[in-house]
């Protein structure tokens, strides 16, 4: 499969640009004099997000994707297909939840959409 998530048998691509921010779940206990000690939360304790845009479609595929994203409701996971970054070469496919996308009216019959997939384990 390449890059990006299925609705229906249509494999859907993002623009190119996709960022992907990372932020560790950690237990911080603090102590007198700056002491502190850290502690990973959690067996999955990298929070992973993943921006994508698709821009300058037409309203119908803009409508399709917006339409999928209204049917999971940021709660119904779906596949999401992402470059491998281990260095192979090749692409991973992890679980994901959309509950922020926006879309834009960009002129005549031309539309875009800006979404966030959230990563989860389950």
């Amino acid at each position: 499969m390449a890059l990006g998530f299925v609705i229906g048998v249509t494999n859907i691509v993002p623009d190119k640009q996709l960022s992907r921010s990372t932020a560790p779940k950690v237990r911080v206990a603090t102590f007198g004099d700056g002491y502190e000690q850290r502690l990973r939360n959690g067996i999955n304790s990298l929070k992973e997000e993943y921006s994508l845009t698709f821009n300058n479609r037409t309203k119908s595929d803009i409508d399709d994707i917006v339409t999928f994203f209204d049917t999971q409701h940021g709660v119904v996971p779906f596949n999401f297909t992402i470059p491998d970054t281990n260095g192979s070469g090749g692409e991973t496919t992890i679980k994901v939840v959309c509950d922020n996308y926006t879309k834009k009216y960009d002129y005549d019959d031309f539309y875009s959409c800006t979404a966030t997939f959230r990563r989860v384990y389950e």
